[in-house]
Protein backbone atom coordinates (compact mmCIF):
# COMPACT_ATOMS: atom_id res chain seq x y z
CA UNK A 1 0.00 0.00 0.00
CA UNK A 2 1.14 3.54 -0.78
CA UNK A 3 2.30 5.59 2.17
CA UNK A 4 0.60 8.83 3.18
CA UNK A 5 3.62 10.68 1.80
CA UNK A 6 3.05 9.05 -1.58
CA UNK A 7 -0.64 9.83 -1.46
CA UNK A 8 0.03 13.47 -0.65
CA UNK A 9 2.50 13.68 -3.52
CA UNK A 10 -0.09 12.18 -5.89
CA UNK A 11 -2.63 14.72 -4.71
CA UNK A 12 -0.18 17.55 -5.32
CA UNK A 13 0.56 16.29 -8.83
CA UNK A 14 -3.14 15.99 -9.68
CA UNK A 15 -3.89 19.50 -8.45
CA UNK A 16 -0.89 20.98 -10.22
CA UNK A 17 -1.97 19.26 -13.44
CA UNK A 18 -5.41 20.83 -13.11
CA UNK A 19 -3.86 24.26 -12.55
CA UNK A 20 -2.13 23.94 -15.91
CA UNK A 21 -5.58 24.22 -17.52
CA UNK A 22 -5.62 23.36 -21.23
CA UNK A 23 -1.83 23.34 -21.51
CA UNK A 24 0.88 25.77 -22.68
CA UNK A 25 -0.32 26.01 -26.26
CA UNK A 26 -3.89 26.88 -25.29
CA UNK A 27 -2.67 29.38 -22.70
CA UNK A 28 -0.40 31.02 -25.26
CA UNK A 29 -3.33 31.27 -27.66
CA UNK A 30 -5.43 32.91 -24.94
CA UNK A 31 -2.69 35.47 -24.30
CA UNK A 32 -2.32 36.00 -28.04
CA UNK A 33 -5.94 37.14 -28.16
CA UNK A 34 -5.21 39.79 -25.51
CA UNK A 35 -7.05 37.73 -22.89
CA UNK A 36 -5.93 36.66 -19.44
CA UNK A 37 -6.52 33.07 -18.39
CA UNK A 38 -9.31 32.25 -15.98
CA UNK A 39 -6.83 31.71 -13.15
CA UNK A 40 -5.04 34.98 -13.83
CA UNK A 41 -8.37 36.78 -13.69
CA UNK A 42 -9.25 35.25 -10.33
CA UNK A 43 -5.82 36.13 -8.94
CA UNK A 44 -6.47 39.75 -9.88
CA UNK A 45 -10.03 39.77 -8.55
CA UNK A 46 -9.42 38.38 -5.06
CA UNK A 47 -7.25 39.74 -2.30
CA UNK A 48 -3.86 37.94 -2.36
CA UNK A 49 -3.90 34.58 -0.64
CA UNK A 50 -7.62 34.56 0.15
CA UNK A 51 -9.09 32.60 -2.78
CA UNK A 52 -9.99 29.00 -1.93
CA UNK A 53 -10.67 26.87 -4.96
CA UNK A 54 -13.35 24.19 -4.85
CA UNK A 55 -13.79 21.34 -7.31
CA UNK A 56 -10.26 21.54 -8.71
CA UNK A 57 -10.20 17.78 -9.26
CA UNK A 58 -13.48 17.70 -11.15
CA UNK A 59 -13.41 16.59 -14.77
CA UNK A 60 -15.78 15.26 -17.36
CA UNK A 61 -16.77 11.61 -17.14
CA UNK A 62 -19.15 11.81 -20.06
CA UNK A 63 -18.60 9.09 -22.70
CA UNK A 64 -19.04 11.65 -25.47
CA UNK A 65 -15.91 13.47 -24.28
CA UNK A 66 -13.90 10.26 -24.21
CA UNK A 67 -10.26 10.52 -23.20
CA UNK A 68 -9.98 14.28 -23.70
CA UNK A 69 -8.54 16.08 -20.68
CA UNK A 70 -10.91 18.51 -18.96
CA UNK A 71 -9.08 19.94 -15.92
CA UNK A 72 -11.55 21.43 -13.39
CA UNK A 73 -14.09 20.62 -16.13
CA UNK A 74 -13.50 23.99 -17.75
CA UNK A 75 -14.72 26.21 -14.93
CA UNK A 76 -12.78 27.36 -11.88
CA UNK A 77 -14.90 27.91 -8.77
CA UNK A 78 -14.27 29.10 -5.25
CA UNK A 79 -14.55 31.89 -2.72
CA UNK A 80 -12.36 34.51 -1.11
CA UNK A 81 -12.12 38.17 -0.15
CA UNK A 82 -12.54 41.14 -2.46
CA UNK A 83 -11.36 44.28 -0.67
CA UNK A 84 -11.80 42.41 2.59
CA UNK A 85 -15.32 41.11 1.95
CA UNK A 86 -16.26 37.52 1.09
CA UNK A 87 -17.52 36.66 -2.40
CA UNK A 88 -18.02 33.58 -4.60
CA UNK A 89 -16.79 33.39 -8.19
CA UNK A 90 -16.91 31.07 -11.18
CA UNK A 91 -14.44 31.67 -14.03
CA UNK A 92 -15.00 29.78 -17.27
CA UNK A 93 -11.73 28.51 -18.71
CA UNK A 94 -11.59 28.94 -22.48
CA UNK A 95 -8.44 26.82 -22.70
CA UNK A 96 -10.53 23.75 -21.82
CA UNK A 97 -13.04 22.87 -24.54
CA UNK A 98 -13.63 26.58 -25.15
CA UNK A 99 -14.94 27.05 -21.61
CA UNK A 100 -18.07 25.11 -22.49
CA UNK A 101 -20.56 24.32 -19.71
CA UNK A 102 -20.21 20.63 -18.89
CA UNK A 103 -22.25 18.46 -16.55
CA UNK A 104 -19.66 18.23 -13.77
CA UNK A 105 -18.60 21.85 -14.07
CA UNK A 106 -22.16 23.06 -13.77
CA UNK A 107 -22.56 20.94 -10.64
CA UNK A 108 -19.64 22.89 -9.20
CA UNK A 109 -21.20 26.23 -10.11
CA UNK A 110 -24.56 25.13 -8.75
CA UNK A 111 -22.97 24.42 -5.37
CA UNK A 112 -21.27 27.81 -5.49
CA UNK A 113 -24.58 29.58 -6.16
CA UNK A 114 -26.09 27.78 -3.17
CA UNK A 115 -23.22 29.01 -0.99
CA UNK A 116 -23.63 32.59 -2.22
CA UNK A 117 -27.33 32.55 -1.35
CA UNK A 118 -27.02 30.73 1.97
CA UNK A 119 -24.02 32.75 3.15
CA UNK A 120 -25.45 35.98 1.67
CA UNK A 121 -22.38 37.03 -0.31
CA UNK A 122 -21.99 38.34 -3.89
CA UNK A 123 -21.90 35.89 -6.80
CA UNK A 124 -19.55 36.65 -9.69
CA UNK A 125 -19.27 35.00 -13.08
CA UNK A 126 -16.23 35.61 -15.32
CA UNK A 127 -17.67 34.49 -18.64
CA UNK A 128 -15.41 33.25 -21.44
CA UNK A 129 -17.40 30.35 -22.81
CA UNK A 130 -18.75 28.83 -25.99
CA UNK A 131 -21.95 27.99 -24.10
CA UNK A 132 -23.44 24.62 -23.30
CA UNK A 133 -21.25 21.60 -24.05
CA UNK A 134 -23.31 20.11 -26.84
CA UNK A 135 -21.86 16.63 -26.41
CA UNK A 136 -23.26 16.50 -22.87
CA UNK A 137 -26.40 18.59 -23.28
CA UNK A 138 -28.96 15.85 -23.63
CA UNK A 139 -31.69 14.40 -21.42
CA UNK A 140 -31.53 15.01 -17.69
CA UNK A 141 -28.28 16.99 -17.85
CA UNK A 142 -29.88 19.55 -20.17
CA UNK A 143 -32.85 19.90 -17.84
CA UNK A 144 -30.56 20.27 -14.81
CA UNK A 145 -28.43 23.01 -16.42
CA UNK A 146 -31.49 25.25 -16.73
CA UNK A 147 -31.64 25.52 -12.93
CA UNK A 148 -28.88 28.13 -13.23
CA UNK A 149 -31.38 30.77 -14.33
CA UNK A 150 -33.93 29.80 -11.68
CA UNK A 151 -31.22 30.23 -9.06
CA UNK A 152 -30.26 33.64 -10.44
CA UNK A 153 -33.84 34.83 -10.12
CA UNK A 154 -33.97 33.49 -6.56
CA UNK A 155 -30.77 35.40 -5.72
CA UNK A 156 -31.98 38.59 -7.40
CA UNK A 157 -32.25 41.41 -4.89
CA UNK A 158 -30.77 39.20 -2.15
CA UNK A 159 -27.07 39.23 -3.09
CA UNK A 160 -25.29 41.27 -5.77
CA UNK A 161 -24.68 39.35 -9.00
CA UNK A 162 -21.97 40.26 -11.50
CA UNK A 163 -21.50 38.70 -14.93
CA UNK A 164 -18.28 39.99 -16.50
CA UNK A 165 -18.10 39.25 -20.21
CA UNK A 166 -14.41 38.59 -20.84
CA UNK A 167 -14.83 36.46 -23.92
CA UNK A 168 -17.77 34.91 -25.78
CA UNK A 169 -21.03 34.06 -24.06
CA UNK A 170 -23.31 32.14 -26.36
CA UNK A 171 -26.77 30.67 -25.79
CA UNK A 172 -27.02 29.61 -22.13
CA UNK A 173 -24.11 31.77 -20.99
CA UNK A 174 -25.81 34.81 -22.56
CA UNK A 175 -28.67 34.59 -20.09
CA UNK A 176 -26.30 34.81 -17.12
CA UNK A 177 -25.57 38.51 -17.80
CA UNK A 178 -29.19 39.19 -18.69
CA UNK A 179 -30.16 38.23 -15.12
CA UNK A 180 -27.15 39.81 -13.38
CA UNK A 181 -26.94 43.21 -11.67
CA UNK A 182 -23.74 44.41 -13.34
CA UNK A 183 -22.39 43.44 -16.77
CA UNK A 184 -19.04 44.86 -17.90
CA UNK A 185 -17.79 43.83 -21.36
CA UNK A 186 -14.24 43.83 -22.70
CA UNK A 187 -13.93 45.68 -25.99
CA UNK A 188 -12.96 43.52 -28.97
CA UNK A 189 -12.81 40.16 -27.19
CA UNK A 190 -16.18 39.73 -25.49
CA UNK A 191 -19.57 39.03 -27.02
CA UNK A 192 -22.94 37.57 -26.16
CA UNK A 193 -25.76 36.28 -28.29
CA UNK A 194 -28.47 33.65 -28.08
CA UNK A 195 -27.02 32.06 -31.18
CA UNK A 196 -23.47 32.53 -32.45
CA UNK A 197 -22.57 33.48 -36.05
CA UNK A 198 -22.48 29.86 -37.26
CA UNK A 199 -25.91 29.10 -35.85
CA UNK A 200 -27.31 32.36 -37.21
CA UNK A 201 -25.96 31.49 -40.66
CA UNK A 202 -27.44 27.99 -40.52
CA UNK A 203 -30.81 29.09 -39.13
CA UNK A 204 -31.62 32.29 -41.01
CA UNK A 205 -28.86 32.60 -43.61
CA UNK A 206 -27.38 35.81 -42.18
CA UNK A 207 -23.62 36.32 -42.52
CA UNK A 208 -22.39 38.32 -39.55
CA UNK A 209 -19.29 38.51 -37.38
CA UNK A 210 -19.27 37.79 -33.65
CA UNK A 211 -18.67 41.46 -32.79
CA UNK A 212 -21.33 42.76 -35.19
CA UNK A 213 -23.81 40.27 -33.77
CA UNK A 214 -23.23 40.82 -30.06
CA UNK A 215 -19.99 42.61 -29.30
CA UNK A 216 -19.47 45.13 -26.52
CA UNK A 217 -20.39 48.09 -28.72
CA UNK A 218 -23.74 46.51 -29.60
CA UNK A 219 -24.72 45.70 -26.02
CA UNK A 220 -23.34 48.86 -24.42
CA UNK A 221 -24.87 51.31 -26.92
CA UNK A 222 -27.73 49.58 -28.77
CA UNK A 223 -29.37 46.80 -26.75
CA UNK A 224 -28.63 48.08 -23.24
CA UNK A 225 -27.93 44.55 -21.96
CA UNK A 226 -24.43 45.47 -20.79
CA UNK A 227 -23.47 48.24 -18.35
CA UNK A 228 -19.91 49.19 -19.15
CA UNK A 229 -17.43 48.79 -22.01
CA UNK A 230 -13.81 48.43 -20.86
CA UNK A 231 -10.52 48.22 -22.72
CA UNK A 232 -9.05 45.01 -21.31
CA UNK A 233 -9.34 42.28 -18.70
CA UNK A 234 -7.53 44.28 -16.01
CA UNK A 235 -9.94 47.18 -16.42
CA UNK A 236 -12.84 44.74 -16.30
CA UNK A 237 -11.72 43.28 -12.96
CA UNK A 238 -11.19 46.80 -11.63
CA UNK A 239 -14.77 47.72 -12.58
CA UNK A 240 -16.16 44.67 -10.72
CA UNK A 241 -14.37 45.73 -7.55
CA UNK A 242 -15.60 49.28 -7.90
CA UNK A 243 -19.19 48.22 -8.49
CA UNK A 244 -19.19 45.97 -5.42
CA UNK A 245 -17.71 48.76 -3.30
CA UNK A 246 -20.99 50.70 -3.51
CA UNK A 247 -23.19 47.76 -2.48
CA UNK A 248 -23.61 45.74 0.71
CA UNK A 249 -22.86 42.01 0.60
CA UNK A 250 -26.60 41.32 0.81
CA UNK A 251 -29.97 43.01 1.13
CA UNK A 252 -30.02 42.84 4.94
CA UNK A 253 -26.97 45.07 5.26
CA UNK A 254 -26.29 48.73 4.57
CA UNK A 255 -23.75 49.76 1.93
CA UNK A 256 -20.17 50.20 3.18
CA UNK A 257 -19.14 53.73 4.14
CA UNK A 258 -15.87 54.97 2.70
CA UNK A 259 -13.47 57.39 4.29
CA UNK A 260 -14.28 60.90 3.08
CA UNK A 261 -11.76 63.72 2.74
CA UNK A 262 -14.19 65.99 0.87
CA UNK A 263 -15.86 68.52 3.23
CA UNK A 264 -19.63 67.87 3.51
CA UNK A 265 -20.35 71.61 3.58
CA UNK A 266 -18.24 72.37 0.51
CA UNK A 267 -19.79 75.24 -1.46
CA UNK A 268 -19.48 75.14 -5.28
CA UNK A 269 -19.74 78.73 -6.53
CA UNK A 270 -19.47 77.77 -10.21
CA UNK A 271 -22.85 76.05 -10.01
CA UNK A 272 -24.49 79.46 -9.48
CA UNK A 273 -23.74 80.26 -13.13
CA UNK A 274 -24.07 76.86 -14.79
CA UNK A 275 -27.67 77.31 -15.97
CA UNK A 276 -27.82 79.41 -19.18
CA UNK A 277 -29.96 82.55 -19.12
CA UNK A 278 -31.71 81.28 -22.25
CA UNK A 279 -34.00 78.43 -21.06
CA UNK A 280 -33.68 76.76 -24.46
CA UNK A 281 -29.93 76.27 -24.14
CA UNK A 282 -28.57 73.07 -22.55
CA UNK A 283 -25.92 72.58 -19.90
CA UNK A 284 -23.90 69.49 -19.08
CA UNK A 285 -25.33 67.58 -16.12
CA UNK A 286 -22.01 65.74 -15.69
CA UNK A 287 -20.51 69.05 -14.54
CA UNK A 288 -23.13 69.25 -11.80
CA UNK A 289 -22.66 65.63 -10.72
CA UNK A 290 -18.87 65.76 -10.58
CA UNK A 291 -19.05 68.94 -8.50
CA UNK A 292 -21.56 67.80 -5.87
CA UNK A 293 -20.42 64.22 -5.17
CA UNK A 294 -17.36 63.27 -3.15
CA UNK A 295 -14.46 64.01 -5.47
CA UNK A 296 -13.82 61.21 -7.97
CA UNK A 297 -16.59 58.99 -6.63
CA UNK A 298 -19.00 58.96 -9.59
CA UNK A 299 -19.23 55.54 -11.27
CA UNK A 300 -21.59 55.61 -14.22
CA UNK A 301 -23.79 52.68 -15.23
CA UNK A 302 -24.88 52.25 -18.88
CA UNK A 303 -23.04 55.39 -19.98
CA UNK A 304 -23.28 54.52 -23.68
CA UNK A 305 -26.99 53.69 -23.77
CA UNK A 306 -29.96 56.07 -23.45
CA UNK A 307 -27.63 59.03 -22.97
CA UNK A 308 -30.50 61.45 -22.34
CA UNK A 309 -30.58 60.06 -18.78
CA UNK A 310 -27.59 59.52 -16.48
CA UNK A 311 -27.46 56.74 -13.90
CA UNK A 312 -24.59 55.84 -11.64
CA UNK A 313 -23.22 55.35 -8.16
CA UNK A 314 -21.50 58.02 -6.12
CA UNK A 315 -20.66 58.98 -2.55
CA UNK A 316 -21.78 61.88 -0.41
CA UNK A 317 -19.67 62.29 2.73
CA UNK A 318 -18.52 58.69 2.22
CA UNK A 319 -22.04 57.28 1.91
CA UNK A 320 -23.01 55.27 -1.16
CA UNK A 321 -25.81 56.78 -3.28
CA UNK A 322 -27.38 56.20 -6.66
CA UNK A 323 -27.90 59.15 -9.02
CA UNK A 324 -30.71 59.44 -11.58
CA UNK A 325 -30.20 62.63 -13.57
CA UNK A 326 -31.55 64.28 -16.69
CA UNK A 327 -28.97 65.09 -19.38
CA UNK A 328 -30.11 68.23 -21.24
CA UNK A 329 -27.14 67.91 -23.60
CA UNK A 330 -28.82 64.90 -25.26
CA UNK A 331 -32.24 65.51 -26.80
CA UNK A 332 -32.94 68.11 -24.16
CA UNK A 333 -33.09 65.41 -21.47
CA UNK A 334 -36.46 64.16 -22.70
CA UNK A 335 -37.45 60.69 -21.53
CA UNK A 336 -38.05 57.88 -24.03
CA UNK A 337 -38.44 54.11 -23.97
CA UNK A 338 -34.78 53.25 -23.37
CA UNK A 339 -34.17 55.91 -20.74
CA UNK A 340 -37.29 54.81 -18.85
CA UNK A 341 -36.04 51.22 -18.84
CA UNK A 342 -32.56 52.37 -17.82
CA UNK A 343 -33.89 54.38 -14.87
CA UNK A 344 -36.29 51.62 -13.79
CA UNK A 345 -33.59 48.99 -13.65
CA UNK A 346 -31.20 51.25 -11.75
CA UNK A 347 -33.79 52.38 -9.21
CA UNK A 348 -34.74 48.77 -8.51
CA UNK A 349 -31.09 47.83 -8.02
CA UNK A 350 -30.50 50.66 -5.55
CA UNK A 351 -33.73 49.99 -3.66
CA UNK A 352 -32.98 46.26 -3.40
CA UNK A 353 -29.61 46.91 -1.76
CA UNK A 354 -30.45 49.87 0.48
CA UNK A 355 -28.66 52.50 -1.61
CA UNK A 356 -30.26 55.99 -1.32
CA UNK A 357 -31.37 57.69 -4.55
CA UNK A 358 -30.56 61.24 -5.64
CA UNK A 359 -32.69 62.72 -8.45
CA UNK A 360 -31.46 65.70 -10.48
CA UNK A 361 -34.27 67.08 -12.64
CA UNK A 362 -34.12 69.03 -15.87
CA UNK A 363 -36.75 67.00 -17.64
CA UNK A 364 -39.16 68.22 -20.34
CA UNK A 365 -41.32 65.11 -19.89
CA UNK A 366 -41.80 62.04 -22.07
CA UNK A 367 -41.42 62.01 -25.82
CA UNK A 368 -44.70 61.92 -27.73
CA UNK A 369 -45.88 60.95 -31.21
CA UNK A 370 -47.18 57.99 -33.17
CA UNK A 371 -43.83 56.22 -33.46
CA UNK A 372 -43.25 55.96 -29.72
CA UNK A 373 -46.90 55.17 -29.00
CA UNK A 374 -46.61 52.15 -31.29
CA UNK A 375 -43.48 51.11 -29.41
CA UNK A 376 -45.26 51.29 -26.05
CA UNK A 377 -44.03 54.52 -24.49
CA UNK A 378 -46.93 54.41 -22.02
CA UNK A 379 -46.03 51.05 -20.52
CA UNK A 380 -42.33 51.91 -20.44
CA UNK A 381 -43.09 55.16 -18.64
CA UNK A 382 -45.36 53.25 -16.29
CA UNK A 383 -42.43 50.99 -15.38
CA UNK A 384 -40.51 54.03 -14.23
CA UNK A 385 -43.52 55.24 -12.23
CA UNK A 386 -43.76 51.80 -10.65
CA UNK A 387 -40.08 51.71 -9.66
CA UNK A 388 -39.93 55.19 -8.12
CA UNK A 389 -43.17 54.54 -6.21
CA UNK A 390 -41.98 51.17 -4.93
CA UNK A 391 -38.59 52.41 -3.72
CA UNK A 392 -38.41 52.84 0.06
CA UNK A 393 -34.77 53.92 0.36
CA UNK A 394 -33.97 57.55 1.20
CA UNK A 395 -34.80 59.74 -1.79
CA UNK A 396 -33.59 63.31 -2.37
CA UNK A 397 -34.88 65.39 -5.31
CA UNK A 398 -33.30 68.53 -6.71
CA UNK A 399 -35.19 70.41 -9.45
CA UNK A 400 -32.53 72.31 -11.36
CA UNK A 401 -34.62 73.64 -14.23
CA UNK A 402 -37.44 71.95 -16.16
CA UNK A 403 -39.77 69.60 -14.31
CA UNK A 404 -42.60 69.09 -16.77
CA UNK A 405 -45.47 66.63 -16.93
CA UNK A 406 -44.97 62.99 -16.01
CA UNK A 407 -41.23 63.57 -16.16
CA UNK A 408 -41.55 65.40 -12.83
CA UNK A 409 -43.41 62.41 -11.34
CA UNK A 410 -41.04 59.64 -12.44
CA UNK A 411 -38.03 61.65 -11.31
CA UNK A 412 -39.41 61.58 -7.76
CA UNK A 413 -41.73 64.56 -7.61
CA UNK A 414 -43.56 65.67 -4.48
CA UNK A 415 -46.01 62.75 -4.19
CA UNK A 416 -43.39 60.04 -4.71
CA UNK A 417 -42.04 60.26 -1.16
CA UNK A 418 -38.87 62.31 -1.56
CA UNK A 419 -37.44 62.76 1.92
CA UNK A 420 -36.29 66.19 0.81
CA UNK A 421 -37.29 68.04 -2.36
CA UNK A 422 -35.60 71.34 -3.18
CA UNK A 423 -35.33 73.56 -6.22
CA UNK A 424 -32.84 75.95 -7.76
CA UNK A 425 -34.13 79.49 -8.54
CA UNK A 426 -34.15 78.44 -12.23
CA UNK A 427 -36.70 75.65 -11.62
CA UNK A 428 -39.99 75.40 -13.47
CA UNK A 429 -42.60 72.88 -12.30
CA UNK A 430 -45.58 72.46 -14.62
CA UNK A 431 -47.68 70.07 -16.63
CA UNK A 432 -45.81 71.34 -19.70
CA UNK A 433 -43.37 74.03 -20.80
CA UNK A 434 -44.44 77.65 -21.41
CA UNK A 435 -44.19 77.42 -25.21
CA UNK A 436 -46.40 74.34 -25.42
CA UNK A 437 -48.95 75.70 -22.96
CA UNK A 438 -49.17 79.08 -24.67
CA UNK A 439 -49.52 77.51 -28.11
CA UNK A 440 -52.50 75.51 -26.85
CA UNK A 441 -54.22 78.07 -24.63
CA UNK A 442 -53.69 81.13 -26.79
CA UNK A 443 -53.53 79.50 -30.21
CA UNK A 444 -56.39 81.49 -31.75
CA UNK A 445 -55.39 84.78 -30.12
CA UNK A 446 -51.83 84.42 -31.39
CA UNK A 447 -52.96 83.41 -34.87
CA UNK A 448 -55.15 86.52 -35.12
CA UNK A 449 -52.54 88.90 -33.68
CA UNK A 450 -50.72 91.47 -35.78
CA UNK A 451 -47.49 90.59 -33.92
CA UNK A 452 -47.82 86.85 -33.12
CA UNK A 453 -44.20 86.35 -32.04
CA UNK A 454 -44.30 89.30 -29.67
CA UNK A 455 -47.58 88.12 -28.17
CA UNK A 456 -46.27 84.57 -27.79
CA UNK A 457 -43.17 85.82 -25.95
CA UNK A 458 -45.34 87.96 -23.71
CA UNK A 459 -47.65 85.08 -22.84
CA UNK A 460 -44.67 82.74 -22.24
CA UNK A 461 -43.11 85.24 -19.83
CA UNK A 462 -46.38 85.49 -17.93
CA UNK A 463 -46.76 81.69 -17.82
CA UNK A 464 -43.22 81.34 -16.44
CA UNK A 465 -44.25 83.39 -13.43
CA UNK A 466 -46.97 80.82 -12.71
CA UNK A 467 -44.57 77.87 -12.75
CA UNK A 468 -41.69 79.42 -10.83
CA UNK A 469 -40.24 77.69 -7.76
CA UNK A 470 -41.50 80.56 -5.62
CA UNK A 471 -45.10 79.61 -6.30
CA UNK A 472 -44.29 75.95 -5.52
CA UNK A 473 -42.57 77.02 -2.30
CA UNK A 474 -45.48 79.25 -1.27
CA UNK A 475 -47.79 76.24 -1.56
CA UNK A 476 -45.29 74.00 0.24
CA UNK A 477 -44.88 71.71 -2.77
CA UNK A 478 -41.11 71.95 -2.31
CA UNK A 479 -39.18 72.13 0.93
CA UNK A 480 -36.83 74.92 -0.05
CA UNK A 481 -35.34 77.01 -2.83
CA UNK A 482 -31.58 76.78 -2.56
CA UNK A 483 -28.56 78.39 -4.12
CA UNK A 484 -27.04 75.97 -6.64
CA UNK A 485 -23.71 76.34 -4.83
CA UNK A 486 -25.26 74.76 -1.71
CA UNK A 487 -26.55 71.62 -3.45
CA UNK A 488 -23.95 69.22 -2.05
CA UNK A 489 -24.44 70.47 1.50
CA UNK A 490 -28.24 70.23 1.26
CA UNK A 491 -28.17 66.69 -0.18
CA UNK A 492 -25.92 65.51 2.66
CA UNK A 493 -28.28 67.07 5.22
CA UNK A 494 -31.22 65.33 3.54
CA UNK A 495 -29.44 61.99 3.64
CA UNK A 496 -28.74 62.45 7.35
CA UNK A 497 -32.44 63.18 7.91
CA UNK A 498 -33.51 60.00 6.08
CA UNK A 499 -30.82 57.69 7.43
CA UNK A 500 -33.17 55.71 9.67
CA UNK A 501 -36.18 55.91 7.35
CA UNK A 502 -38.77 53.14 7.76
CA UNK A 503 -41.72 52.74 5.40
CA UNK A 504 -44.42 50.09 5.72
CA UNK A 505 -46.29 49.04 2.59
CA UNK A 506 -49.46 46.90 2.51
CA UNK A 507 -48.56 43.21 2.44
CA UNK A 508 -48.45 41.67 -1.02
CA UNK A 509 -46.70 38.81 -2.68
CA UNK A 510 -45.34 41.26 -5.25
CA UNK A 511 -46.57 44.10 -7.39
CA UNK A 512 -47.33 43.61 -11.08
CA UNK A 513 -44.95 45.82 -13.02
CA UNK A 514 -45.93 46.91 -16.55
CA UNK A 515 -43.66 45.29 -19.15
Amino acid sequence: MASMTDKVETLRINKETARCMGGPDKIAKQHGQNKMTARERLDLLFDPGTFYETGILAHSNHPAIGSRNTPADGVITGFGNIDGRLACAAAYDFTVLAGSMGEVGERKVSRLRAWALEKRVPMIWLVDSAGARIQESTGSQFAESGKLFFDQVTMSGVVPQVAAMMGPGAAGTAYIPALADFVPMVKGTSSMALGGPHLVKAAIGEDISEQELGGSHIHCTKSGVADLEVDDDKECIKSIKRFLSYLPSNNLELPPVAAADDPPDRVIEELNSIIPDNPKLPFNMYDVIENIVDRGSFFEIKSGWAKNLITGFSRFNGNSCGIVASQPMVRGGILDIDSADKATRFMQLCDAFNVPLIFLQDVPGFIIGSRVEKLGIIRHGAKMLFAVSEATVPKITVVLRKAYGAGYYVMCGKHYEPDLIVAWPSAEISVMGPEGAVNIIFRREIAESENPEELRDERCAAFRQLISPYLAASNNYIDDIIEPSETRKVIIKGLALAKNKKIQRPWRKHGVMPV
